[in-house]
């Protein structure tokens, strides 16, 4: 066996070749594996995406809604966030090995680009021509064409001061000195614009970012606004949009069928915080063909008594959406007045009870410790899905034509499902998991079939469960409001964002735009600056601060 050192070359300049050539090779295999964890991280990064698309385009087709799958979905867009990042990494450092080797450079095939919008404001920056011909010297250039490769940049915030300037005269004659009133500021002393002002309730109440944190932000970028100033222009800006604030209620209440539900909020207590919650209404005529602007109401409580849905509800004489929270049961009483209302269940939260017990997925998670598959439970869910399939044809069709639909094609399914229901209970002990679902839904039938006697009900409360989402992930951010009035100004904020975001309006643009008007608005003209008015507005005069 020979050994090693006997290979070595007697003469320095052989072995400096070796030991360039050595590196050389040792280049040409860094390059080789670098580009091979490209391509790995390219095909990971690929897999997922596609792997999300049909997930997603499996949820359009079949219409799931579940929890379930919009956290799967949620997770699927982290996972796929993080191998986008790797992929692009790996890409640049295979190209740099690439750079003092042979090995060919990775070049990942991403999706193509659409176009920017055409209303950004576009920079031309002209790269210098020439002044000669780099082949022959020669001065005689004519211009061709160009090629003009487009980059989107963000200008930093610039903050700047407005100074208003009102001059004073004096009469030669009387005396007198006159000068042009004071503008309207929507705080006292008005030092903050209207720009400023929504930016700052927005990130709050839209955003979920804490006062404190936005004060920190803008003393880095040297603006010194201290959290109490904050503080005072934000209750400032709560009083003056009450009359909007009103307008939006009162449309909410005055409509046909209303969404209503409620999450938990913790309130700051004595040392310690209750568990407080913050109510929605939401009305949506979408879904029957209906004409009237979609809006969202919130209301605060410290606790979950009866009499919170009652004192929201005193006005309201239409058909409630809701789960079977026995809260809400006042309204529905006979002696009610005015009337009682009309009670309808949502069939999404009693299909989530069988759900749990046939979620085949999940228990295979759980190896040994799984569940049992109730076949009871996957058989409910087949049949609650089938009258689901009915729902999504019939979707945004007049009140009357769904009712058509619904008579011929979703009765006979919601009587068998009733007779098989029973017949199944039947068989069941007290114990079985499956028997409390069931009794559920037949317990409280009537409320789970008024779909079938107005053309006007939804089958599920989703609008209303998405109304409450910005609080359920808000309340991670801002951990508890300070006070019963701080939870209560939080549900008047929500009320007005979440309205104008049903509306296809941004809400940052619409609230600078209403405190900039408000003041010189009369009353009988304030439902102009409500947000379905104030977008078609925009959209009239081409306004380029609408969202749409």
């Amino acid at each position: 066996m020979t050994d090693a050192a006997d290979q070595l070359p007697d003469d320095l300049a052989s072995a400096h070749a070796m030991i360039l050539a050595e590196r050389a090779a040792r280049r040409e295999a860094e390059a080789v594996a670098a580009r091979a964890q490209a391509v790995n991280s390219h095909s990971d990064a690929l897999i997922a995406r596609l792997r999300l698309e049909i997930e997603k385009l499996k949820r359009d087709i079949h219409g799931s809604r579940s929890e379930r799958k919009a956290r799967l979905l949620e997770q699927m867009e982290l996972q796929l966030e993080e191998l986008e990042a790797d992929a692009s990494e790996d890409e640049l450092a295979a190209e740099m090995a690439a750079r003092s080797s042979t090995v060919r450079a990775f070049e990942r095939k991403r999706p193509s680009r659409k176009p920017f919008l055409e209303h950004l404001p576009r920079q031309r920056v002209v790269i210098a021509a020439p002044a000669n011909c780099p082949c022959c010297g020669s001065a005689k250039l004519a211009k061709l064409g160009e090629d003009i490769t487009e980059t989107l940049e963000v200008i930093p915030r610039q903050w700047k001061v407005i100074q208003t300037v009102r001059e004073k005269f004096t009469c030669r004659e009387c005396e007198k000195i006159t000068q042009p009133p004071a503008p309207f500021h929507v705080t006292p002393r008005g030092f903050a614009g209207p720009n400023l002002l929504a930016m700052i309730l927005f990130e709050k109440f839209g955003q979920h970012q804490p006062l404190n944190r936005q004060s920190e932000r803008y003393a880095r970028e040297g603006i010194n606004l201290s959290l109490s100033t904050l503080a005072d222009q934000v209750g400032a800006c709560a009083a003056a949009l009450k009359p909007v604030h009103a307008l939006i209620e009162a449309h909410v209440l005055a409509a046909e069928r209303l969404h209503g539900d409620d999450t938990t909020v913790p309130i700051l207590a004595r040392g310690k915080t209750d568990t407080g919650r913050i109510w929605t209404y939401v009305r949506d005529d979408r879904p029957f063909g209906g004409q009237s602007p979609p809006a969202a109401l919130y209301y605060a409580s410290r606790d979950r008594r009866q009499e919170h849905p009652e004192r929201h509800l005193k006005s309201f004489t239409g058909i409630l959406q809701a789960d079977a929270y026995g809260g809400y049961n006042p309204v529905f009483k006979v002696d009610r007045d005015p009337v009682p209302l009309t009670q309808a269940l949502c069939w999404a939260h009693a299909r989530r009870k069988f759900f749990v017990l046939a979620d085949i997925a999940s228990n295979a998670k759980r190896g040994k410790n799984a569940a049992a598959i109730s076949p009871v439970a996957l058989e409910a869910v087949k049949r609650i899905d089938a009258l689901f399939d009915i729902e999504r044809e019939i979707n945004r069709l007049s009140a009357a034509e769904r009712l058509e639909r619904r008579r011929r094609d979703s009765q006979p399914l919601v009587t068998e499902l009733q007779e098989w229901m029973r017949a199944e209970r039947a068989k069941l002990s007290r114990s079985s998991p499956v028997a409390e679902p069931i009794d559920y839904m037949l317990k409280r039938w009537d409320g789970f079939t008024a779909f079938l006697s107005d053309g006007r009900v939804c089958l599920t409360n989703n609008a209303a469960e998405r109304a409450l989402r910005g609080f359920a992930l808000g309340r991670k951010s801002w951990l508890f409001a300070g006070s019963d009035r701080g939870a209560d100004r939080a549900a008047f904020m929500a009320t007005l964002i979440m309205s104008a975001k049903l509306n296809d309006v941004d809400p940052q643009a619409w609230l600078a735009d209403v405190l900039a008007r408000l003041a010189d608005m009369p009353v009988a003209r304030l439902e102009e600056l409500l947000p379905w008015n104030w977008s078609s507005s925009k959209v009239t005069a081409g306004c380029p601060i609408s969202s749409r």
